[in-house]
C-alpha cells in the first residue's frame, strides 16, 4: 500500500528559502502543523555581471527570506555557499557547454550542494529534517522513500530530483507536493506573507542577463563556419558552445530558413544545420546513460520498459531502459524523437513514481 510520508511527531525541521512564494508557504504550512521550523538562505555564487550592471539597488532574494522568517516569527539564517557552488555547478555548467553538450545545472545543484549542505547543517544543529518549496510529493512503500510527480503536472519538479538518494529522501520534506500553483498563491495571500505577489524567476539562477551573454563572459568562444545538410558554407557561427542539438533561433546565415542545429564538428570548428525539420539527423531512436541515479532505491536487473523525459516539461516517450555489460544502459525509444539533447537530464518514470535518472552522453555524431 502506498502512503504519504508520515509525520507522527513533531520534529525539528529546516526549511530552505529562496525568497520566493514556494518556500514561504512551506515554512508556513509545517509551521502550523506545530514543527519547530527555522528558515535557511543559500548565499550561493553571485555573476558579477550583476553589479557591474547597475542591479545593486534590487531588492536581493535573501532579504525576501529574511521577511518571510520576521513575518513566521521564525529564526533566519543564511550559508554561505559560494565557493561550493562555483565549483560544483558553476564550473560544471560552463565545462559541459564548452564540450558541446547542454546541461542541467539544478540537478547538480540540489544533490551537490543545497541538500547536502542542509542535511549537514541540520545534522551539526540537532535538527531532524530539510524542507523545500518543490513540487513533488514524497511517499513511503514498503519501507522505501519514493518521489511521485506533483499534483500540478505544470510545476512538478520531479526531473530535478532524481539524483537524491534513499538516504536524503529519509531527511526530506516536500511540503508543496498536493497543492497547485494557485493554491499556494491563495494560501500566501491568506497568510500575508510578504512574497504572496512576487513573481516567479525565468532563468538559472546565477544568471541575470541572459544564457547567451553568461557565456560570452565566461568561455573563450572562436567563430566558425556554419555548414547545411548539403555541405554548403551558409553563414558564420560565434562560438559552438553558443548552439543547442534542435536549436532553431539566432542561427545567422544568408537567405531562407529555419534552420536547426543537428551537431558539431569540433576539428573545424563548424555548426552542422539543417532547413528540413524532419532530417533524420533530428531524430533519435536510442541513447546511452553512462550512470543512472536510481532514487527509488530499486534499480532493474536487466531492463524496464517505462517512460522517459528527455528535458523539462517535454511529454513522457515510451522506451526500453536496458543495462549493457559495462554497466552502462541503452535506452530505446518506440518511436524516433526530434532532438535528444548531449548533457541533458533522462529522467524515467512509471507513470507518475520517479524510477531514477541520467545525463545523455554524447555520441559520436556530436564529436
Amino acid at each position: 500500500m502506498v502512503v504519504a510520508q508520515q509525520r507522527d511527531k513533531k520534529q525539528k525541521i529546516i526549511v530552505a528559502l529562496s525568497g520566493g512564494v514556494d518556500s514561504a508557504v512551506a515554512a508556513q504550512l509545517l509551521q502550523e502543523e506545530g514543527h519547530e521550523v527555522i528558515g535557511v538562505y543559500l548565499e550561493l555564487w553571485p555573476d558579477d555581471y550583476y553589479h557591474s550592471a547597475g542591479q545593486e539597488g534590487r531588492k536581493e532574494p535573501w532579504s525576501d527570506a529574511q521577511a518571510v522568517c520576521r513575518q513566521l516569527g521564525i529564526p533566519f539564517y543564511a550559508l554561505n555557499c559560494a565557493q561550493e557552488f562555483k565549483r560544483r555547478v558553476v564550473n560544471y555548467f560552463l565545462a559541459t557547454y564548452a564540450a558541446g553538450a547542454t546541461p542541467n545545472p539544478c540537478v547538480v545543484c540540489n544533490k551537490q550542494v543545497k541538500f547536502r549542505r542542509l542535511i549537514r547543517y541540520a545534522n551539526q544543529i540537532g535538527f531532524d529534517a530539510v524542507a523545500s518549496g518543490h513540487y513533488v510529493r514524497l511517499i513511503k512503500d514498503a519501507g522505501h522513500y519514493e518521489l511521485w510527480r506533483a499534483k500540478d503536472k505544470a510545476k512538478d519538479q520531479s526531473y530535478f530530483l532524481y539524483q537524491l538518494s534513499q538516504a536524503d529522501l529519509a531527511r526530506l520534506y516536500f511540503p508543496l507536493g498536493n497543492l497547485t500553483k494557485n493554491e499556494v498563491r491563495d494560501l500566501a495571500r491568506n497568510y500575508h506573507l510578504p512574497v504572496a505577489n512576487k513573481k516567479d524567476s525565468q532563468e538559472v539562477c546565477f544568471i541575470n542577463n541572459g544564457l547567451p551573454n553568461f557565456l560570452k563572459r565566461h568561455l573563450p568562444l572562436t567563430p566558425g563556419p556554419i555548414v547545411d545538410s548539403a555541405g554548403r558554407h551558409i553563414g558564420e557561427h560565434e562560438g559552438l558552445p553558443l548552439y543547442t542539438v534542435g536549436q532553431r533561433r539566432g542561427i545567422k546565415v544568408g537567405g531562407p530558413g529555419p534552420y536547426y542545429v543537428w551537431g558539431y564538428d569540433f576539428s573545424s570548428n563548424t555548426l552542422l544545420v539543417t532547413s528540413n525539420v524532419d532530417d533524420p539527423q533530428l531524430l533519435t531512436d536510442s541513447f546511452f546513460i553512462p550512470q543512472l541515479f536510481w532514487s527509488s532505491g530499486r534499480r532493474p536487473r536487466r531492463s524496464v520498459d517505462c517512460q522517459v523525459v528527455i528535458r523539462y516539461h517535454h511529454q513522457p516517450l515510451d522506451c526500453r531502459l536496458t543495462r549493457g555489460a559495462q554497466g552502462e544502459w541503452r535506452v530505446e525509444l518506440a518511436r524516433p524523437e526530434h532532438s535528444v539533447t548531449p548533457g541533458q537530464s533522462a529522467v524515467f518514470y512509471e507513470g507518475d513514481k520517479l524510477l531514477g535518472g541520467g545525463v545523455i552522453a554524447l555520441s559520436d555524431s556530436f564529436c
